[in-house]
């Protein structure tokens, strides 16, 4: 019996995916339908033409450089997931599991801890995760559904909202912030170090571990079925200066030989050292977008020994991020328009007008899950809702930290149910990120209902 029911649950939720992935239209026609519907938005709350037009101009290209750190970490990390010392890594961690269920606890435990610790290293690396556990998996004769662990996977970064890299509580923290006026400084043992908060991370973390034990596909897909995935799990890049007999290596040119030596990549890296402990030690700030991508280059170029084994990895790596050179943009015109007229605030005003002490978790997170949709940044979405979120907090008598952490739960809940992230995830693990959403619905969902009884019930 109990059988029969778990093989039904598995069954929709594989039908379920289904029909979100024949549903859900690509990201670039999602953005022009959301374009429409805010602007049309902004129009009928009071915000003139002209008003609307400047939102919308303002915020096309606003986000450019955002786009590049963005597409530097899909790349850089693809360039790093091919690095024979990464291989052999996440290989010997992936040899671990003898079972399916295995697969996915020692995978969610890996995702969690580096997304605890900063939360672009799981973006980038979960997908690539997936990649060589499932490989490795099919290798021995595990039968582990490629797409629904890219998906569960995916969803495991979720943690970071409580972690070492989250936005919102990093800039509460910081003595000048915009809002100490309003709610003064607060210490972080008050937001991610809370009780709630720390229940959050492990919570969910669990309650994931036996989502993927419940939901997990019957009829596994393996990674096989997707050549394109799993090339990244076979490239085996090795120095061909260093193979090379020496009858071929008197046929290079001197650039040919200058390319493969060591030496040449050894002053890139010191360079490297030197801008990071200039970011760390000298202007002493905290680990942030550029100095990630700074992080990885430095690995790749180390990892791969020359500049020949590098190029020949990006040349195959560029092929994760070209769906994100545009889609960003058209985001961030959708960002203008909820930054620069009323849509934003009136949406977050609206949540906090009809809420009490007991739904306030729940109306905030709701609020947080609208703007995240079309905000894609957890720093940008406490800008623009912040203010509202801490006036409300304090009107209706709940703490200034359980709003925002709160608002927490509704930009994690937005980020898994916008395309935004997912373009990002399936770029880089090289399939239709159609595939995989539906699944991420579902583990939204579940982060969804735990964050609001968390944040409703336990101290923060």
């Amino acid at each position: 019996m109990q059988a029969g029911a778990q093989k039904e649950q598995q069954g929709g939720i594989v039908r379920f995916s289904r029909f979100m992935e024949g549903v859900v239209p690509d990201a670039i026609t999602a953005s022009i339908f959301f374009l429409v519907i805010l602007f049309v938005i902004a129009l009928v709350i009071g915000n003139p033409l002209s008003k609307t037009m400047d939102a919308y101009y303002k915020g096309l290209w606003m986000l450019l450089p955002f786009t590049m750190q963005m597409t530097l970490i899909i790349t850089l990390s693809s360039v790093f997931g091919s690095t024979p010392i990464f291989r052999r890594i996440v290989i010997a961690l992936s040899g671990i599991p003898r079972t399916a269920f295995q697969v996915h606890v020692v995978g969610i435990l890996l995702v969690s801890i580096l997304a605890y610790f900063y939360w672009g290293l799981a973006v980038a690396l979960a997908p690539i995760i997936a990649v060589y556990f499932c490989n490795e998996a099919e290798r021995k004769g595990i039968k582990v559904d490629f797409l629904f662990t890219l998906a569960v996977f995916y969803a495991a970064h979720s943690v970071w909202q409580y972690g070492l890299s989250a936005s919102g509580p990093l800039l509460m923290a910081t003595p000048g912030h915009f809002l100490e006026k309003t709610t003064g400084i607060m210490s972080l043992n008050t937001t991610i170090w809370s009780p709630a908060a720390v229940a959050m991370v492990i919570i969910f973390t669990l309650v994931l571990i036996i989502a993927a034990r419940l939901f997990a596909p019957k009829n596994a897909t393996p990674i096989s079925a997707y050549p394109e995935s799993q090339k990244l799990a076979e490239v085996n890049i090795t120095s061909d200066f260093v193979t090379t007999g020496d009858a071929k290596r008197e046929q290079l040119t001197y650039s040919e030989r200058l390319e493969r030596y060591t030496f040449i990549t050894l002053i890139l890296c010191a360079a490297l050292l030197g801008w990071l402990y200039y970011h760390f030690a000298v202007k002493k700030l905290s680990l942030d977008l550029n100095s990630l991508n700074a992080i990885f280059l430095l690995l790749c170029f180390l990892l791969h020994k020359n500049v020949y084994n590098f190029t020949r990895a990006l040349q195959e790596a560029v092929k994760s991020s070209w769906s994100v050179i545009i889609i960003y943009h058209l985001y961030a015109a959708l960002a203008g328009i909820i930054q620069y007229t009323t849509v934003g605030e009136s949406f977050a005003t609206a949540m906090a007008s009809v809420s009490t002490r007991l739904t306030f978790p729940l109306l905030a997170a709701i609020a947080g899950t609208i703007i995240a949709i079309f905000v894609p940044s957890s720093g940008g979405q406490w800008v623009i809702q912040g203010f509202v979120t801490s006036k409300a907090a304090a009107a209706i008598g709940v703490t200034y930290q359980r709003g925002m952490l709160a608002l927490g739960i509704g930009d994690q809940m937005g980020n898994l149910m916008s395309p935004f992230w997912y373009v990002v995830a399936a770029g880089i693990a090289r399939v239709d990120f159609r595939k995989f959403y539906g699944y991420g619905l579902v583990f939204s969902a579940l982060w969804f209902v735990i964050g609001v009884l968390v944040f409703t019930l336990l101290p923060c």
